[in-house]
């Protein structure tokens, strides 16, 4: 009779052992679950956005009687009178200037277009969004389009104000005819 009690208290103790490790177990598992769905979901980059050209672009219907703000003149100095206190005057062209360019001879299979993004463009040294930036290119400013990249998302560009060369993200221009 020893041996039946001992094997009912034996058998009762590996019962509950066996439960209490399989509902860890399933704890454990759901637990795992919920966390690697979150952590796949907030490890997830962004869509990168696909931005409109220019014949697309329209103005919301209550933006559409805001009137564009017009850039300010710099201030004339008033230290005439003494040479060493006069600054210097600001030699960066304005958009108007550079689209006065446009006498300029333009390379075989070259054209002109205006940049038509609002923010103007980041000029790059090579094709790609990580390569350096080397200059930038107001709104309105005309500008020549040198080729295209061979994927058609770059154009190569230079720059009629100061004849300097780079790449531009495409589908930001309008071209002239």
């Amino acid at each position: 009779m020893t041996k039946s009690i001992f094997l009912k208290r034996f058998s009762a103790t590996f019962q509950f052992i066996l439960g209490f490790v399989l509902g860890i177990s399933i704890i454990a598992g759901i637990s795992g679950v919920i966390i690697f769905a979150y952590y796949t979901k907030m490890s997830k980059l962004p869509k990168k956005p696909v931005f409109s050209t220019a014949t697309e672009q329209t103005a919301p219907s209550d933006q559409a009687d805001i009137e564009p703000i017009e850039p300010s003149k710099p201030l004339e100095s008033t230290t005439s009178d003494n040479p060493e206190l006069e600054t210097e005057t600001q030699t960066t062209p304005t958009a108007e200037e550079k689209n006065k360019d446009s006498e300029v001879e333009l390379p075989l299979n070259a054209y002109r277009a205006v940049v038509t993004w609002p923010e103007g463009l980041s000029l790059r040294a090579e094709p790609d969004a990580d390569a350096e930036r080397i200059g930038g290119i107001e709104n309105k400013a005309t500008i020549v389009i040198l080729e295209d990249s061979v994927d058609g998302k770059w154009q190569r560009v230079r720059l009629p104000w100061n004849d300097q060369e780079g790449w531009i993200k495409g589908g930001n221009i309008e071209k002239l005819p």
